[in-house]
């Protein structure tokens, strides 16, 4: 079943998901099944399954140079949806990347994931490597998510790169695309962060899912934004609970968000790790809770591997 007919389905109600992270390579299913045991009770109809560039890492030879290695660290996407669907009787949605992907791979992937009967796709371009100043894509590969977009569609018209395939099979793939309530940091401004989200959107996407945040009015004035300009597709807040007191720091700098003024206060005045993990936790509920009250489709929650925080979240709202 496709995403937005979850939506579509669920008659106004809010739906819940959840986002997890393969394992590193050379762990198992069980860390996936770890996290998303505890909550299956909250039926989420859909759970999202992250992708990860590959990195690459300097091996001495046995000569004394050192060799240039690619290696994918978290490796397995595909296998894990169809483990969680075939586990949990529940939708996967794979995220699709451009890096690290000529446009041939990412046509096999689809069509692997096509006969997989996995219907949902979130593309995305993906991060920059950590050693490449900017995001560098592969040779014959997608540069922006927008044409990622492309491509899917036209495999759903039964369009191949092969221009002498004829009558080819039609994919039926929902496509959704990510958004920034506070812009992507490559953009220079948010007006221009919003042109290109629209672009996907003509180009077929069919819903957007947003970058963390922590003040609920960036996602209001972002879905303003959005119906101003004609993006009338379902835009499903992310969330992610803040547990650790160092996450003041490095979520602003790795994922640029704010966090608010009164959710730092609160952290730097509790007296203890578990204090700390409490407030974040306080705080995610309270956004869980309002943004539920105004109607959103959905609450996506990043897992990050932690079960018992997200579960204590949606135990207070759902």
């Amino acid at each position: 079943m496709k995403v937005t007919e979850y939506f579509k389905s669920a008659e106004g109600q809010t739906l819940i998901s959840f986002e997890v992270l393969p394992p590193l390579k050379g762990g198992d299913m069980s860390a996936i099944f770890a996290t998303l045991d505890p909550l299956m009770e909250f039926k989420p109809p859909f759970i999202d399954v992250t992708y990860h560039r590959e990195e690459f890492i300097y091996k001495k030879m046995p000569s004394g140079y050192y060799e240039k290695i690619a290696i994918r660290k978290r490796p397995g996407t595909v296998g894990i949806c169809a483990a969680i669907m075939h586990r949990y009787g529940v939708d996967a949605v794979p995220h699709l990347i451009c890096g690290g992907f000529s446009k041939e791979e990412t046509e096999n992937a689809l069509i692997d994931l096509n006969f997989l009967n996995i219907n949902n796709v979130l593309a995305i371009r993906g991060d920059a490597r950590s050693f490449d100043g900017k995001f560098v894509p592969e040779p014959d590969g997608h540069e922006f998510a927008l044409d990622l977009v492309k491509q899917i569609v036209d495999m759903n018209h039964g369009r191949y790169l092969d221009d002498n395939i004829e009558n080819g099979a039609k994919t039926n793939f929902c496509i959704g695309v990510a958004g920034y309530p506070e812009k992507h940091f490559e953009a220079p401004n948010l007006k221009t962060d919003l042109e290109f989200t629209k672009a996907k959107i003509d180009a077929g996407a069919n819903y957007i899912v947003t970058q963390m945040f922590f003040d609920n009015q960036h996602y209001f004035n972002y879905v303003k934004a959005c119906r101003e300009i004609g993006i009338d597709v379902p835009i499903v807040p992310g969330l992610k609970p803040l547990t650790k007191q160092h996450q003041l720091t490095s979520i602003p700098r790795n994922f640029y968000v704010d966090i608010p003024a009164e959710l730092a206060g609160e952290m730097a005045k509790a007296k203890n790790a578990e204090a700390r993990k409490q407030v974040g936790i306080e705080w995610c509920i309270m956004q869980s809770k309002e943004l539920k009250k105004a109607g959103v489709p959905c609450v996506h929650y990043y897992t990050m591997g932690d079960a018992d925080t997200i579960r204590q979240v949606c135990e207070a709202v759902f």
